[in-house]
């Protein structure tokens, strides 16, 4: 199953709802390219939804970093949504979940961006 990712904005925030799987190839082009979209666009504030996500391999996890650094170093902020327990345990595994700010719904993840 490929990658979908559906764009709505909260509050001023970006969401991307992401299903399927984030893998090399596709998946992680999309993820990429809508990323670059965003800050292009100026969005400052993007919220990647991965509540859907039901599998992410080696390059999804690089192309997450690279989504994160992207923005942090546009002035802009990345933030993690509704982790399944599959994607939380790859993060954990691979140190990164301290990198991401992580929320587990998405009232209090739009909220910290005030």
């Amino acid at each position: 199953m490929a990658l979908t990712i559906a764009s709505r904005e909260v509050d001023g925030v970006t969401v991307l709802d992401l299903g399927g799987r984030i893998t090399l190839g596709e998946g992680s082009v999309q993820l990429r390219e809508a990323i670059r979209d965003l800050i292009s666009k100026g969005s400052k504030s993007t919220l990647l939804n991965l509540s859907d996500v039901n599998y992410i391999d080696s390059s999804g996890l690089g192309e997450l970093v690279s989504a994160y650094t992207t923005s942090k170093n546009q002035g802009a902020s990345l933030k993690l949504l509704g982790l399944t327990k599959k994607v939380k345990d790859v993060l954990q595994l691979t140190k990164l979940y301290t990198v991401f700010d992580i929320y587990d719904d998405e009232a209090s993840a739009i909220a910290s961006y005030k």
